[in-house]
């Protein structure tokens, strides 16, 4: 079964798509977990709903809209919780308004809305060669970024107070880094949606940091984690074809955390 759907372009569309979603979710999420960000990725996520149903209406296009939507959101809560005190609270604020709109903005559009919805549940089948070619651009952004603010972006994430006092301009690259994780939360919503990103955003982050106290270290096995979940799933999905990619891509970055929990135990 798998053989048979890696010879069609629509699986190896798919193939593509989670191997890049994975990269740039298992690079981002060990910086998610040290600013302690993961209401920032649920709130990103379910926004995305508002902004492809902003795409839908205005342009056509759901996955475009909710990019764009993204770095919108990204800039409201960079401005409402400048103070990390204040940053989960502008995330709710955010969040219940965005839904709102999205709801408002779905009620106007006349076609067909599977487009706005699928965001809710992903739809990495559905993954074309135009979507391809933005997710790449999305992942090659992120990466590039990541790269150039890694030493000072992970010294403002360890210890905020003391980086500001020696001159690194903390705002901007939390500013920064939200937008960079804006694009990741919705990039991974077109594999296993809204509801389940998580799993690729938290979860192998969350595994790797069980495993080891290297910043390199951990980041290295993120991405290695949601490379195995991502590619994983879908292949398994393949094998298994009444049950959903998202599905299996949950459960195996579940597993994994609770294995490297036991390991972690056994260690000790």
């Amino acid at each position: 079964m798998i053989g048979t759907y890696l010879q069609l372009p629509f699986a190896q569309h798919a193939l593509i798509a989670a191997t890049l979603i994975a990269v740039i979710s298992g690079l981002i999420g060990p910086f998610v977990a040290a600013r302690d960000m993961a209401f920032a990725v649920h709130g990103t996520a379910e926004l995305a709903f508002t902004g492809a149903a902003a795409g839908l209406l205005i342009a056509g296009d759901a996955v475009a809209g909710a990019l764009i939507g993204s770095l919108v959101v990204a800039s409201a809560i960079g401005l409402l919780g400048a103070r990390q005190s204040e940053r989960n609270t502008a995330i709710g604020v955010v969040l219940a308004f965005g839904l709102g709109v999205g709801v408002l903005l779905l009620s106007y559009y006349h076609g067909f809305a599977t487009e706005a919805t699928n965001i809710l549940f992903g739809q990495i089948l559905g993954v074309t060669t135009r979507d391809l070619i933005l997710l790449g651009v999305v992942a090659g952004v992120v990466v590039v970024t990541m790269l150039i603010i890694y030493r000072p972006l992970f010294f403002a994430s360890v210890d905020p107070d003391v980086a500001a006092a020696r001159g690194v301009p903390t705002r901007l690259l939390g500013l920064v880094f939200g937008y960079l994780l804006s694009l990741t939360v919705t990039a991974a919503a077109q594999i296993v949606g809204t509801l389940l990103v998580l799993s690729l955003a938290i979860t192998p982050a969350a595994t790797a940091r069980q495993l080891s106290a290297s910043p390199r270290v951990v980041s290295l096995l993120s991405i290695g984690m949601a490379l195995v979940a991502a590619d994983g799933g879908l292949l398994l999905s393949f094998q298994f074809d009444t049950v959903k990619a998202s599905v299996f891509i949950t459960f195996i970055a579940f597993g994994c955390y609770l294995l490297a929990r036991v390991f972690r135990l056994l260690r000790r």
